[in-house]
């Protein structure tokens, strides 16, 4: 809402956007300025829900979304403020739960989805990138140009090169590497076969980033269950391990006293714990 109310007057120049709510003028700024702080409202409410450091932490991110749509009037890199406002829910979702932000597993996993912002919307700014040179609007597509590609497989680099590193640090189990793999070669094929002179192409292939997003959140998911079981399994084991070596001490001492072991009852408990696990 916020970047529709700053742009309202650039998208009626915009092929793509002119027919927005608020450039055609079937909203008007009063009524998204109540809609806004309707949102504004409800998201407050959900944010002092959480803990203190959560709440700073949220408050924080209204700088970046407020700053965002101006960014594109003086610099070429609006999409690396994109990058860095989408993806704060990663910084707030971690604190939430744990109240903190450590810097391993969190940050490189911030640093992959702001990678995956600047990959996704520089393609979607080539959409518009003749309108926006005419009205003096910069973007990343503007500054890449015909070195879209390279910049974009650098930032796949990254994004896959963070990807690893979080989950390494989580202890994430082997699912979630099958899922950054299928991840990586989506990122290849869609870079390589990306027309950046298509204007239908880079729709296609920025709504193809979903099916990216879908991929890492399946990981995740996976990656936690598997390595939870994992974690499970082994605590399990370990207590196994603790109940026989107490059992074998335990006939030690009574052997040594003279007390003959009731072997049969030993066997029959170890047996019972093998078929629990």
């Amino acid at each position: 809402t916020i970047n529709d109310l700053w742009d309202r007057d650039i998208d009626k120049k915009v092929k793509r956007t002119q027919d927005r709510p608020l450039a055609s003028g079937v909203v008007s700024p009063m009524e998204a300025v109540v809609f806004l702080g309707s949102q504004l409202g409800l998201g407050l409410l959900v944010l002092l829900q959480l803990n203190a450091q959560s709440v700073m932490l949220g408050v924080a991110s209204l700088g970046l979304v407020c700053t965002y749509p101006l960014v594109k009037r003086v610099s070429h890199w609006p999409q690396l403020v994109l990058g860095l406002t989408f993806n704060w829910g990663v910084l707030l979702g971690w604190c939430s739960v744990h109240g903190s932000v450590p810097a391993l597993p969190v940050l490189p996993l911030y640093a992959a989805g702001v990678c995956w912002t600047l990959i996704y919307d520089t393609i979607y700014a080539h959409q518009d990138k003749a309108d926006d040179l005419e009205i003096g609007i910069k973007s990343t597509a503007l500054r890449f140009g015909e070195d879209t590609s390279r910049w974009l497989t650098g930032f796949a680099v990254a994004m896959v090169s963070g990807l690893l590193v979080a989950g390494h640090s989580a202890g994430l189990a082997w699912p979630y590497y099958g899922a950054v793999t299928a991840t990586a070669a989506s990122l290849a094929y869609q870079i390589c076969t990306l027309d950046i002179h298509n204007r239908a192409d880079c729709g296609r292939q920025f709504r193809h980033s979903r099916h990216v997003g879908l991929l890492v959140f399946l990981g995740l998911v996976a990656g936690s269950v598997v390595a939870s079981s994992d974690d499970s399994n082994t605590h399990n084991d370990h207590n196994t391990s603790l109940q026989i070596h107490s059992l074998v001490s335990s006939k030690d001492s009574r052997t040594s006293s003279g007390e003959k072991p009731d072997i049969s009852r030993n066997v029959h408990f170890l047996t019972q714990k093998l078929k629990d696990q």
